[in-house]
């Protein structure tokens, strides 16, 4: 029997993920993702510092050509006879497909399209694009949409720039942010000046589509997003550091760099000049059903990345002393941000504290069988409740997008 197939028996249909760190030359940490002080340097300081955490990841990251082998790529743990093997998650989705994602997706997709991640920057980044389909495939890789959530727990500061850039000002013409670009390279482009900033509020979150303009702020943030790193930085200067021209150009063939229209077309002009930005796109929980029959079970569950058909997300809760069954219909993987306890045969818990390569019983990946027949998760704590996020895969069966 492969290691795949034991791993998912073990478990009875739910894997056990080990930490994912990824570092961005571009980013300064912020220190809120739980890695241990002396670790946010652990690639190399050639490499940045660690600022995200990815889960349930089948996406290799795009970080140049210092990227590390399997970097971005989540791995499975199993352990036997008090010996831990690592492998793939995407080696077990490409061995196992249906098994795990469940047919639907595996039929349509061959893969697991989407990932998550815990962004943690202590300032902003640039105005940048995560072009669609469309663009993507210039250079061979799927267009990216991404959607924002801000935990509570992860955000006990709000880092220098809590508010992040959305689209670009109604009334601005597209001649005026092609010379922006244009510009790139005499120190600030100045492209904000054409753009609105909104205050970011823990336990809230956005939705941003492919082709819009947006410079995240600096809470830590939880990004549901489609199985892709492409990305384009069009701001040449932030916090007084200079942006690598490269980046301008990152989501671009070698044979058209250069074509300033390009990096225009990439913009969805309709969608970045909506004067109602809040109404399409930003997003507060929403109860998956009556709040008071949920509690009165022990828990309460919330949709809180609900505008996209590429993904979903929820927030989950369960009391304290509380034992639940929580169906989905979908596969989906999931971390804990609070509280101890069990979910089916695994322990469940929040470390304070860990150590690069360091394992963990804080995140797993739930097959859609498994999550189907119903998760019973217990809640061991007499004080302290269990919040999990869960990210779900395109077209969930039990959402209705809000768009």
């Amino acid at each position: 029997m492969s290691l795949a197939k034991k791993a998912l028996e073990q478990g009875e249909g739910i894997l056990r993920l080990t930490p994912t760190w990824v570092p961005r030359s571009f980013c300064v940490p912020g220190r809120r993702i739980k890695l241990h002080p002396d670790d946010y340097y652990a690639l190399g300081g050639n490499r940045g510092g660690i600022d995200e955490r990815w889960f349930s990841s089948t996406t290799p990251a795009q970080n140049g050509p210092l990227t590390s082998e399997n970097e971005g790529l989540s791995h499975v743990a199993y352990q036997e006879n008090g010996v831990t093997e690592l492998f793939l998650l995407r080696d077990a989705i490409d061995e196992l497909g249906s098994q795990i994602i469940g047919s639907r997706l595996w039929d349509k997709h061959k893969s697991w399209p989407m990932y998550s991640k815990f962004f943690d920057n202590m300032g902003p980044l640039p105005h940048h694009i995560h072009p669609s389909d469309e663009f993507g495939k210039l250079t061979g890789q799927n267009g990216k949409p991404e959607a924002y959530y801000f935990p509570p727990q992860v955000n006990n500061h709000g880092g220098d720039f809590p508010y992040t850039f959305f689209g670009i000002a109604p009334g601005t013409s597209k001649e005026t942010i092609l010379q922006c670009l244009k510009d790139f390279d005499k120190g600030d482009n100045k492209i904000t000046n054409y753009s609105q900033a909104f205050r970011l509020q823990p336990g809230t979150g956005w939705d941003v589509p492919p082709g819009m303009l947006h410079a995240p702020g600096s809470l830590c943030t939880y990004e549901p997003q489609k199985a892709s790193d492409i990305f384009a930085m069009y701001q040449s200067l932030v916090n007084e550091a200079i942006i690598p021209d490269e980046l301008l150009w990152n989501a671009t063939p070698k044979d058209r760099i250069g074509d300033y229209d390009l990096l225009l077309e990439m913009i969805d002009w309709d969608l970045n000049v909506n004067p109602n930005l809040m109404d399409r796109h930003y997003m507060e929980p929403l109860p998956v059903e009556d709040e008071d029959e949920m509690h009165s079970k022990g828990y309460h569950d919330a949709w809180i990345c609900y505008r996209s058909h590429d993904y979903s997300a929820k927030e989950l809760t369960v009391y304290p002393g509380e034992t639940v069954i929580i169906k989905d219909a979908a596969a989906y993987g999931m971390i804990m941000m609070q509280g101890h306890g069990t979910m089916g045969v695994w322990d469940i818990e929040t470390p304070s504290l860990i150590r690069f390569g360091q394992l963990t019983h804080d995140e797993y990946f739930v097959s859609e069988a498994a999550a189907k027949a119903g998760v019973k998760i217990t809640n061991t704590s007499k004080t302290d409740p269990i919040v999990m996020l869960k990210h779900f895969g395109p077209d969930n069966p039990d959402l209705k997008v809000v768009e």
